[in-house]
């Protein structure tokens, strides 16, 4: 079952898990600074590009599409079509952006 949104991925996650591709880090601070990578923080926040059918008891509440807001070291990270995705259980979501 796929929407027009929905990106292909050869990932299905299972249960209450979810699929985000992170937002890109920043590359200059609001006065122009250029941050290096060494300097550079992890993103909190990506997209759903999967979700998992959720538990019987607990169905899952974000949509594929949705910006979300996570931990700093949420998920655990894997490589998805040569994109760095996470993959975390929703209770690992703090918000739906937007």
């Amino acid at each position: 079952m796929s929407t027009a949104t929905e990106v292909q991925v050869n990932v299905r996650p299972l249960a209450d898990r979810v699929l985000i591709e992170p937002a890109p880090a920043e590359e200059k601070t609001a006065f122009g600074i250029i941050i290096p990578d060494t300097a550079k923080e992890k993103p909190q926040r990506g997209t759903v590009i999967a979700v998992g059918p959720g538990k019987t008891d607990e169905p899952i509440t974000v949509k594929v599409g949705d910006t979300v807001l996570y931990g700093k070291y949420s998920g655990t990270e894997l490589s998805v079509d040569g994109k760095d995705c996470l993959i975390m259980r929703e209770s690992d979501i703090y918000a739906v952006i937007g």
